[in-house]
């Protein structure tokens, strides 16, 4: 089964929403969206699964060590 992460920095994300959309529709896959530096969530399709990660002021699910966690045992990372 096919694990995505990708990592959403402040920015447009249209490009990335695209990506996600069609990763989310293959078989037996997982994608995992992170926000990062106070991103807002975009419109996702369902069964993506957001998180945001804690920062000095903004709260969050996820803590760098989660984070690193959800980086090694991804597929795939993308930054955007």
């Amino acid at each position: 089964m096919p694990r995505f992460l990708h990592l959403l920095k402040p920015g447009d994300h249209a490009i990335a929403r695209s990506v996600i959309e069609h990763q989310s529709r293959q078989p037996d896959t997982t994608v995992t969206v992170v926000l990062l530096h106070g991103v807002r969530a975009p419109a996702l399709p369902d069964g993506v699964k957001v998180r945001r990660l804690a920062e000095e002021g903004t709260p969050g699910d996820l803590t760098y060590s989660d984070l690193l966690d959800l980086i090694f045992t991804a597929d795939s990372v993308i930054s955007w």
